[in-house]
């Protein structure tokens, strides 16, 4: 199953990521963006949290909120001196959707997901809304 490709939330997330425009910044990102902790944590929490919506009929995403986190991602991002093309090219890239994907379901299973059993869905993302992790953040139910 795959948790990263097109979503509304991830769309929106990313939306916020890609609006660089003339603003982006000329420094070079310390890591690559596939090592960069914060990035890559909020595309696993995006990617479970479009699974769980996706998955369990009463949540849904908080659209606002993710456009929020979305701006607050590219400011992030433009800070570490990522450029457009690099986030493009990153959030493009199949090995690296795979990569989060796998990230995702990982999370999922250790937290008791069951693929194929709506409830563990809806389990889970009742957990992250409950305690307002950022998973819990892009949802509602």
């Amino acid at each position: 199953m795959t948790y990263f490709n097109t979503s509304p939330l991830k769309s929106a997330l990313i939306a916020g990521v890609l609006a660089f425009g003339a603003t982006a910044a000329t420094a070079q990102a310390a890591v690559p963006l596939n090592e960069e902790p914060h990035i890559n944590e909020s595309l696993v929490a995006v990617a479970v949290g479009n699974a769980i919506r996706k998955t369990c009929p009463t949540i849904s995403a908080r659209m606002l909120v993710a456009l929020s986190k979305g701006r607050d991602l590219q400011n992030y991002a433009l800070e570490k001196g990522y450029t457009k093309d690099e986030m493009e090219a990153f959030l493009d890239d199949k090995t690296e959707k795979a990569r989060v994907t796998g990230l995702a379901a990982d999370y999922m299973a250790a937290n008791g997901v069951v693929e194929g059993d709506v409830e563990t869905y809806c389990t889970l993302g009742r957990a992250e809304i409950a305690k307002d992790s950022l998973i819990g953040s892009l949802l509602r139910e």
